[in-house]
């Protein structure tokens, strides 16, 4: 492993150890104003002082992990007129911006498009937006490809 690059990786909550778990609530609450102070906030969560350092940095909400960072996205949409033009309404609706699209021809009523979006300046997190989109009426498939 030596030399090797540190990674990311999306965890389901539920596997993540107590203390992690409880590390993101003391920054949430922190982040919140539920709490003045680290320590007000480590006794709220039960969490001893050394392993909020020890996590703090290192763990985080997904939303927050992909602020100011370009997304690309896989859809699959109907082939009806307009779906692709309410996906990229609703990304422009909550500040995205949209920096590539790449639409395949039609096969069997359906057509794969990915999209590149740059979520800097996003007026709600990644995790709301792509809920919006999957609601997009013609939207038959979301999938995150990766992020930059």
């Amino acid at each position: 492993m030596a030399g090797q690059k540190s990674g990311f990786f999306l965890v389901r909550e539920e596997i993540l150890p107590e203390a992690i778990k409880k590390t993101i609530k003391v920054k949430d609450l922190l982040k919140r104003g539920e709490a003045r102070t680290i320590n007000e906030a480590v006794e709220k969560m039960e969490l001893s002082r050394s392993a909020y350092y020890k996590y703090k940095d290192y763990v985080f909400p997904f939303y927050e992990a992909s602020r100011e960072k370009i997304v690309t996205l896989a859809l699959l949409l109907e082939h009806k007129q307009g779906v692709l033009s309410r996906v990229l309404n609703t990304i422009a609706g909550d500040h995205g911006s949209v920096l590539t699209i790449n639409q395949g021809i039609p096969l069997q009523g359906v057509a794969n498009a990915t999209i590149s979006l740059e979520t800097a300046d996003l007026s709600i997190d990644l995790e709301a937006l792509l809920d919006k989109l999957r609601m997009v009426e013609g939207v038959k498939r979301l999938e995150v490809l990766g992020q930059e």
